[in-house]
């Protein structure tokens, strides 16, 4: 089991930062049917009625994450979080892309829960893992993308260096078809018991949609 802790510098900024763990074995499908369809019916709709009642930017999990963010010296609405980058994709009547079985399950999680949502394939990872605040010049090369600038952003490393964050993951770690093991990590900088919830939903989901086997679940 990976070993995860949080940064003294990062608490210091933020004292209500908190790791919701998934460690588990898996097989990667290209497509879940079932969870695209409870996606598309129910939570596509209650989050439209969430951007209704509060704007985007106020929704529980979202608002919290921005004004970490701000602590950490960035601009929530230049580096977004993950899950307001995805809520306002189905805001925007845009939809959502189909990656694989694991990372479609991640992505409803987070949107689900407000909270940024990152899976990592473990065999990929060192087994000590911080959660930090990214050095000043510090990069990686992100999926799908260039080398993304993650200085001041909240930062999941190993001894090799980074690997992810709230905001965009490294391509280092990506989950693909090969994938056999997954460490999934929600990320929340809120002092309420969502994140309890969360991890609740989130295995039933990860099980159900993912087909994840053996899962071992704890919060750091």
């Amino acid at each position: 089991m990976k070993h995860l802790q949080i940064d003294q510098n990062m608490l210091s900024r933020c004292p209500a930062t908190r790791v919701g763990c998934f460690q588990y074995q898996v097989t990667v499908g290209k497509k879940n049917e079932e969870m695209w369809n409870y996606l598309r019916k129910d939570i596509f709709r209650k989050v439209k009625d969430s951007i209704f009642d509060y704007g985007i930017n106020e929704i529980p999990n979202i608002k919290e994450s921005r004004q970490a963010y701000k602590a950490f010296g960035k601009d929530p609405s230049r580096y977004r979080v993950s899950s307001e980058a995805l809520i306002r994709r189905i805001g925007q009547g845009k939809g959502l892309y189909e990656v694989n079985t694991v990372v479609d399950t991640n992505n409803l999680i987070s949107i689900q829960s407000g909270f940024s949502v990152g899976s990592y394939d473990a065999a990929r990872i060192g087994n000590e893992l911080i959660f930090r605040v990214g050095s000043e010049g510090e990069t990686y090369k992100g999926i799908g993308k260039d080398e993304i600038k993650i200085d001041g952003l909240p930062v999941l490393a190993d001894n090799d260096g980074a690997i992810g964050s709230s905001t965009s993951d490294s391509e280092r770690a990506m989950i693909t078809e090969e994938t056999e093991e997954v460490l999934t990590l929600i990320y929340s900088f809120s002092q309420n018991q969502e994140l309890e919830k969360a991890m609740e939903y989130g295995k039933a989901y990860l099980e159900k949609y993912a087909a994840a086997r053996d899962i071992q679940c704890w919060i750091v």
